[in-house]
């Protein structure tokens, strides 16, 4: 008898964290549409934010995430045994390989739901790609097709935003590696890059004499963008807030960027 009560209290507790999600209401993005619903589909456990908006674009309503959309750098973060508890009863559990704790995600599952890594990056080629591959996998695929039309129109908007901004001649720029993409976004030419690893002394002189009048920082990694003299910041995230919307980040880069490009 006692074991059977202490199964179904440990049920409920899982039930418990599974309705209560991961999160937080200080987000790097905009709201967008708002929470899920988790009576559809398959159960998904996301390692972060950003791996939970491809989930959510390719049409799942039910999505766990386990680093807060808070966290400065999400791969970094590290899952309490309660965040992981998650993992037990989901179908599918997501992760990008550069997540520090995706061994512990791996270890969490046992056996159980299917670990499906996602490649991340927010440029249309490969957002479309993980969109529809995750879709096919989900079962999802009509409600995918109409989140991706949705996302080029939106796409192709707010690029021309950006690049309707531009001085001409346009801004010298240089940018963190995990965010160089963004230039061609915003109609830029990236005429060198930093990172992953801390600017030494010798990388910073050689993209001073670059003489950039703009640096896309990445705005998830502070303490790895240097100043440079001369030159606007203008920091670009990648992950959305806990309304898991990818949208949000376009937008909230868009603002971004034309305001630094504004005279």
């Amino acid at each position: 008898m006692r074991s059977i009560r202490a199964a179904a209290l440990a049920a409920v507790a899982t039930l418990s964290l599974l309705a209560s999600g991961c999160g937080s209401t200080d987000d790097p993005a905009p709201t967008g549409s708002g929470g899920t619903t988790a009576d559809q589909g398959p159960k998904v456990v996301a390692s972060t934010s950003w791996v939970g908006a491809f989930a959510k674009a390719a049409g799942v309503t039910d999505v766990t995430v386990i680093a807060p959309a808070n966290v400065q750098h999400p791969p970094d973060y590290d899952p309490k045994p309660s965040d992981l508890a998650a993992v037990a009863n989901a179908d599918y559990i997501l992760f990008a390989e550069f997540d520090g704790f995706a061994p512990r995600l791996k270890d969490a599952a046992g056996g159980g739901g299917q670990l499906v890594p996602v490649q991340l990056e927010n440029t249309p080629g490969a957002i479309r790609s993980e969109v529809t591959r995750l879709a096919g996998l989900f079962g999802t695929s009509t409600a995918a097709d109409t989140w991706l039309t949705t996302f080029d129109a939106e796409y192709g908007k707010l690029s021309d935003q950006v690049k309707a901004a531009l001085p001409d001649p346009a801004p010298v720029a240089v940018s963190q590696l995990f965010v160089g993409y963004w230039g061609e976004f915003a109609g830029l030419t990236i005429a060198g890059t930093y990172g992953p690893q801390p600017v030494t002394p010798g990388q910073l002189a050689d993209l001073t004499t670059k003489k950039p009048t703009l640096v896309l920082a990445n705005a998830h990694l502070p303490g790895a963008n240097p100043d440079i003299s001369g030159a606007t910041r203008v920091d670009i995230v990648n992950y959305p807030g806990e309304d898991l919307d990818l949208l949000g980040v376009f937008r909230t880069n868009t603002e971004r960027l034309a305001a630094a490009l504004a005279p």
